[in-house]
């Protein structure tokens, strides 16, 4: 282990606020708490230590800015989140923030003086695990956020976002000023675990991203009628649970058939359910299931929504009782920018690294931002591509890999470029 990679691991455990990052309850950091802070403040140790100066916006994110420049003058930008959903890893957002730290102390090592500002940026409440809206802070850096729409909203303690948001320290009638202007920024690129195996399946050691597959996401309601499990005949009952059974499998074999006849990859899950009245002797009455469909081709992903639409009605048919589709969430999946992207993969080719083109079937910041100015996303591996959860796992060596590709990312879109000749061999041979 050299020295670069001995400080990504001393920081890895700082920006986890832990001592050992093999944990059985994983990390809680849930979006606007005490323990997103703590790790936000070990965000603004390290800045400081590199020399950045740091400030918190409006939405509680957290700039670290190397100005080479005129505060007004455009930074390239770079960064992720601190934040976990319950139980999670160490990695998900955290290698994005570490690796861009990282970034920043291979250049000023090297004795690197960039020609435009710098900024590391750890964006507030990324998850939605507390409160099931995601990307707070990145949407509100974006110009993206509804505060009228968002201050209602509860967490499972009841708990508005809006008082959340207060009790952070910041003040909720001035949220939205965290959004940048145009000429604020130039660009933005993410580094993130790829939380899937593609990376490892295709032998490669990066993923650059060229789109974010949003989802549609459908809410179906079955009304049966309850009735006592005793005494009810088989033959009379309205059980909304059988009823909707036979869905569960339709959608999980109907997402199958849709990728053997497409160039793009589709998935579709059954992922929450929730019957009433739900007793052990009460024939179910009521059901409503969740479906969440992704694909970065928006039209196939709509074709099998409609296709789940259709499915419901012979449902109704067949059953003889009432099912209602809901469509709670219909995204346009984001493209990411094509010359960002063809600057990261330069980048590692100079590096000497397999890449592999990706699509990212996860939400991240970069997609906000994606939507005002160029941005990009790369994907380091992660241990059997497991992620939000204690066993979650990059390795250092990765780590220091995705440091490296923004190091030169950051030297060539804000160096002179007399100064940029044999930079990859240099970066290279960095410890």
């Amino acid at each position: 282990m050299n020295e670069t990679t001995s400080w990504l691991s001393q920081k890895l455990k700082q920006l986890n606020v832990t001592d050992t990052m093999a944990t059985n309850e994983g990390f809680t950091r849930l979006s606007y708490t005490a323990e997103e802070a703590e790790a936000q403040q070990a965000f603004i140790t390290i800045s400081e230590e590199l020399g950045l100066d740091t400030h918190q916006d409006e939405a509680g994110n957290i700039w670290a800015m190397w100005q080479a420049g005129p505060e007004n003058n455009p930074a390239v930008a770079t960064g992720s989140h601190l934040d976990t959903v319950f139980k999670g890893g160490g990695y998900d957002g955290t290698a994005g923030v570490l690796c861009s730290l990282g970034a920043v102390k291979i250049l000023k090592e090297n004795g690197f003086q960039p020609k435009k500002n710098i900024a590391v940026v750890c964006f507030a409440s990324e998850e939605s695990a507390r409160f099931g809206v995601s990307t707070i802070g990145s949407k509100a850096v974006s110009g993206l956020l509804d505060k009228d729409q968002l201050e209602r909203i509860k967490d499972n303690e009841g708990t508005t976002i809006r008082k959340a948001v207060e009790s952070f320290g910041l003040d909720w009638s001035t949220i939205q000023q965290a959004e940048k202007q145009p000429g604020e920024l130039e660009s933005f690129v993410e580094l993130h675990i790829e939380q899937g195996t593609e990376i490892e399946d295709h032998g490669a050691e990066i993923g650059i991203v060229r789109g974010v597959a949003c989802p549609v996401r459908l809410k179906v309601t079955v009304h049966g009628m309850a009735n006592h499990t005793g005494t009810t005949p088989m033959d009379k009952r309205k059980d909304a649970l059988v009823a909707i059974a036979p869905f569960i499998t339709f959608v999980n074999e109907k997402a199958k058939l849709f990728n053997e006849s497409s160039n793009h990859k589709l998935v579709a899950t059954v992922s929450t359910m929730n019957l009433q009245p739900n007793y052990m002797n009460v024939i179910p009455g009521e059901v409503e299931v969740g479906v969440d469909i992704r694909s970065v081709d928006d039209a196939l992903k709509r074709e099998l929504a409609k296709e789940i639409i259709d499915y419901c009605k012979e449902l109704e048919i067949s059953s003889g009782m009432e099912i209602k589709v809901e469509t709670l969430v219909d995204n346009a999946s984001v493209f990411l920018n094509k010359d960002v992207k063809n600057k990261l993969e330069h980048v590692v080719d100079n590096l000497g690294y397999r890449s592999i083109p990706l699509d990212s079937g996860a939400g991240h910041d970069v997609m906000n931002l994606a939507k005002r100015w160029p941005s990009g996303l790369i994907f380091i591996p992660c241990k059997e591509g497991i992620s939000h959860h204690p066993t979650e796992y990059a390795s250092i060596a990765d780590l220091y890999k995705g440091t490296k590709i923004i190091a030169d990312y950051l030297r060539m879109e804000t160096g002179d470029e007399n100064e940029s000749n044999n930079w990859s061999d240099r970066t290279g041979r960095l410890s």
